[in-house]
């Protein structure tokens, strides 16, 4: 038996949590829901099982679900662990997707506030859905973001 869910956030940590917020919101229409977070103390280390742990951030509503809809909750910890930067084919969680009314033109925003692209823009027909243009692009810190335009 299921046991009954809503879907809340997505977590993305930050080397830069402000720099990284500012480009959700400036580039891909996020919005701030305050208060910003300044959280510490053994609540957190036992919760995530990093001692010492301290986190900063803030919860950026996704657009287009209104105001109880998800938010991509951007933090960044007080000691980061290093990994190997996101690559599309790994498994476990890759990228976030958005909605664009003009691929072209939101590629061009990602990659003109510091993003980079990842392949180049795309289009395929699925069969009984419709012709989905797509690209994979990066924040300015790496985190992989699908842009995909239906028709």
């Amino acid at each position: 038996m299921a046991v009954r869910t809503r879907y809340v956030h997505t977590n993305l940590i930050a080397h830069d949590w402000r720099r990284l917020a500012a480009f959700y919101i400036q580039v891909m229409g996020c919005i701030p829901v305050l208060p910003a977070r300044d959280l510490s103390g053994d609540w957190l280390e036992r919760s995530t099982g990093v001692p010492g742990a301290a986190i900063q951030g803030m919860h950026l509503r996704l657009p287009g679900h209104g105001d109880q809809g998800p938010t991509l909750e951007v933090f960044q910890y007080n000691l980061a662990a290093h990994g190997s930067a996101p690559v599309p084919n790994r498994p476990g969680f890759a990228h976030i997707a958005f909605s664009v009314d003009d691929l072209q033109a939101a590629c061009a925003a990602v990659l003109g506030a510091g993003g980079r692209a990842v392949g180049e823009i795309a289009s395929t027909e699925i069969p009984g859905v419709g012709t989905i243009s797509f690209a994979y692009v990066t924040d300015p810190e790496g985190n992989i973001i699908e842009l995909q335009h239906w028709d």
